[in-house]
């Protein structure tokens, strides 16, 4: 789909403006913290085995679309300095409520990903979350991406989590493809690793009991998101 391209960021506020989820998201429904673990899990195997890191006390990372902040605190968990830490965020909102929770040291940006001043290859890990399949406009994902590629360190890469189907019920997003991803960088060697369980069936399976999250998804063809790890050669 293309849009008119300069007006997407002003898009992208109008649609999340219109969103109602209520609290789906909230860490008090069971299927929200299985998933988050589950998607926790997944990295940190994909970071200690496959790419061998032993600490993140000195990796710079920088999220975009950081949202209030949840995903940075993760990452200070982890053990992370929160001064090599950056948020983007393009809703105000989000940015005072990610400044108003997080360490004084960690670098919140507002506005625009594509304009934002990030030096290039200065991040061992540029983080995105649910960001793209907010992206309506082929050529500004493909700009972001573009931009993303140029703050990573050789070495270094994207931390991708988005799912890969469309949303039936929600014109507002649509899924990347794994093809899509490819397309976006090409030059990346690519982890992909699909992760969990679709939420119309999680939600269900958890009113029952929360440990059925576990057993529906282990069945491959429920599982609606790719976490990817996109490495830029050394």
């Amino acid at each position: 789909m293309n849009v008119d391209q300069s007006n997407e960021p002003n898009a992208i506020k109008e649609r999340y403006a219109r969103r109602n989820v209520g609290n789906r998201y909230s860490f008090l429904n069971p299927e929200v913290w299985l998933a988050t673990q589950e998607r926790q899990r997944v990295m940190l195997i994909l970071f200690s085995k496959q790419l061998g890191l032993k600490n993140f006390n000195k990796c710079h990372l920088t999220e975009v679309g950081c949202g209030s902040g949840g995903n940075l605190l993760e990452f200070l968990r982890l053990g992370f300095a929160p001064e090599n830490l950056y948020g983007i965020e393009l809703l105000e909102d989000r940015v005072k409520a990610a400044r108003k929770i997080l360490p004084a040291k960690v670098n919140i940006l507002e506005g625009d990903a594509n304009r934002v001043n990030i030096e290039c290859a200065s991040q061992d890990i540029v983080f995105q979350s649910v960001v793209f399949s907010s992206l309506l406009d082929d050529h500004f994902q493909a700009e972001l991406a573009s931009r993303m590629w140029q703050w990573i360190k050789p070495g270094g890469g994207v931390l991708w989590y988005d799912f890969i189907y469309d949303n039936p019920h929600n014109p507002d997003v649509r899924g990347i493809k794994i093809k899509r991803i490819r397309e976006l960088f090409p030059e990346g060697n690519i982890i992909i690793k699909h992760v969990t369980l679709a939420p119309p069936i999680s939600r269900r399976v958890c009113k029952i009991h929360p440990s059925l999250y576990h057993l529906f998804n282990v069945i491959p063809l429920l599982r609606t998101h790719v976490l990817c790890w996109i490495q830029k050669s050394s």
